[in-house]
């Protein structure tokens, strides 16, 4: 199910990464809870350091049938976290210092085909919040580490909520969708989701501002 890797970015310690699978596997079979509350008792630490991330990667072939499909599908995803930066950034737990260097934004634009190609053009390379140089998946950068099980779990419920909801939407609904919007279709199901959003005060219409 895992395998280690070794990082440039890390100090000391290792990268662990999943193989592929679905969300219903992450959250119903994949035995998170047992493996950070391992870690923990082993000494290891994700969210107390200086560079560990949660990256989460998503397949490009999960967005659509043709490449044609899943570029726009892409460009939604990227045009939400730039809509929602502020939310997103607190959602994230990550310091502005630590999103500039390992997560940092493409730039907003009421286009998110706009927002595509200047990523394309970017010299940011694979250090974005929402990473496309990768072949076949779309890698999402922004989160800190975390061996908190509710923190890791409800990362993997937003993702794949930001996914289905730029999927299900067109340009014009994502434009006018606000958060409450988007948090209201939430899958109940998500519980870890929702009670990280309440713990976060994200759950409800409250202005964020870049300070928090």
């Amino acid at each position: 199910m895992l395998y280690i890797k070794s990082d440039g970015s890390l100090d000391e310690g290792m990268e662990l990464v999943s193989h592929p699978c679905s969300i219903d596997f992450h959250r119903k079979k994949f035995p998170w809870e047992d493996i950070v509350r391992k870690a923990l008792s082993l000494g290891y630490r994700s969210h107390n350091t200086s560079t560990c991330g949660l990256h989460v990667h998503i397949g490009r072939k999960q967005l659509g049938y043709s490449y044609e499909e899943q570029e726009e599908v892409i460009s939604r995803i990227m045009f939400f976290f730039e809509s929602h930066w502020n939310e997103l950034f607190k959602f994230s737990r990550r310091t502005a210092y630590s999103v500039d260097r390992w997560a940092a934004r493409h730039g907003y634009n009421d286009k998110p085909k706009e927002i595509l190609e200047k990523a394309k053009k970017s010299t940011k390379g694979r250090y974005a919040c929402v990473n496309i140089t990768n072949a076949d998946t779309v890698e999402i950068r922004l989160f800190r580490g975390t061996l908190k099980f509710n923190s890791f779990m409800a990362t993997l419920e937003l993702v794949d909520s930001i996914c289905q909801n730029a999927v299900c939407l067109n340009d014009d609904d994502m434009n006018k969708q606000s958060w409450a919007d988007f948090v209201l279709g939430i899958k109940p199901e998500y519980t870890e989701l929702i009670r990280y959003l309440k713990e976060k005060r994200l759950y409800v219409n409250e202005p964020v501002s870049e300070e928090d």
